[in-house]
């Protein structure tokens, strides 16, 4: 998609959006959030920080990144009519528009550990953290926060992660990651209430790292068991077929997918 609509002559809107530069912060999510609620915000508005001192993941984790190395940015999209139930679109696109800015980018490999995560090589190389406005049944905005690591050298304290330099083999523009990366997150978001969801969900289903495998997961209670990833439900919940051949759904604190 993203290949496709810049073969087609599309032309970069981030002249057109509104980018907040910060040397340190704590987290670009909560800042855009505090921000919105003593302004009203333009749609579209980016905050890049330098340095974040406590960006934050799912499951209430903690996003280390490293200055001058690795990019950590939120973005503000307002939303028209989504309906509340249709929260994982926004996860999915923003999954989905990370993978096309890094294909681009030619990094290997890529794949989205549910819900998105973004892996190159089985190696986490993104985080993402989404967080949602609501008003009654409706969705009207939403914060993407991107933690990417782009060019750390030095990550053997977290032998799970890697980053696009470790991955590729080449050092990388920071701003020309940022740009592509933004690029892709604003013409996946183009147009949201008009997405067509079931091909949106077809083609993340088709990025699930370890889909279709037999995998090792682990219940809250410790409880290990093998299964495949079948798919997940319009909600985001994960299904998965266990050993019995039935296929249980899980939210995100529900399952731990060991690898």
């Amino acid at each position: 998609m993203f290949l496709d609509t810049l073969k087609k002559g599309y032309s970069s809107k981030l002249l057109h959006v509104k980018i907040i530069k910060l040397n340190a912060i704590d987290s670009t999510n909560t800042y855009l959030k505090n921000l919105s609620k003593e302004v009203i915000l333009e749609d579209e508005v980016v905050v890049l920080a330098k340095e974040q001192l406590s960006g934050r993941g799912q499951r209430e984790a903690i996003w280390l990144s490293k200055a001058g190395e690795s990019l950590t940015f939120s973005m503000f999209k307002r939303i028209d009519k989504l309906p509340a139930e249709h929260q994982f679109l926004l996860v999915m696109l923003t999954s989905l528009a990370l993978k096309d800015a890094l294909k681009e980018l030619q990094i290997p490999n890529i794949a989205i550990k549910w819900p998105n995560d973004i892996l190159s090589r089985s190696k986490k190389l993104c985080g993402v953290l989404i967080e949602n406005t609501l008003q009654k049944t409706m969705i009207t905005s939403c914060i993407a926060g991107v933690g990417l690591n782009v060019n750390e050298t030095e990550l053997n304290a977290l032998p799970q992660a890697t980053s696009m330099r470790l991955a590729s083999g080449k050092k990388l523009n920071m701003d020309e990651v940022f740009n592509l990366v933004v690029d892709a997150l604003l013409i996946r978001f183009k147009n949201i209430q008009s997405t067509d969801f079931p091909k949106v969900k077809k083609e993340y289903e088709a990025s699930l790292f370890r889909k279709d495998a037999v995998s090792v997961f682990e219940r809250p209670s410790g409880i290990r068991f093998n299964g495949v990833i079948k798919g997940v439900m319009d909600t985001g919940a994960l299904l998965i077929e266990n050993e019995q051949e039935e296929v249980e759904q899980f939210q995100l604190k529900e399952i731990k997918l060991l690898y």
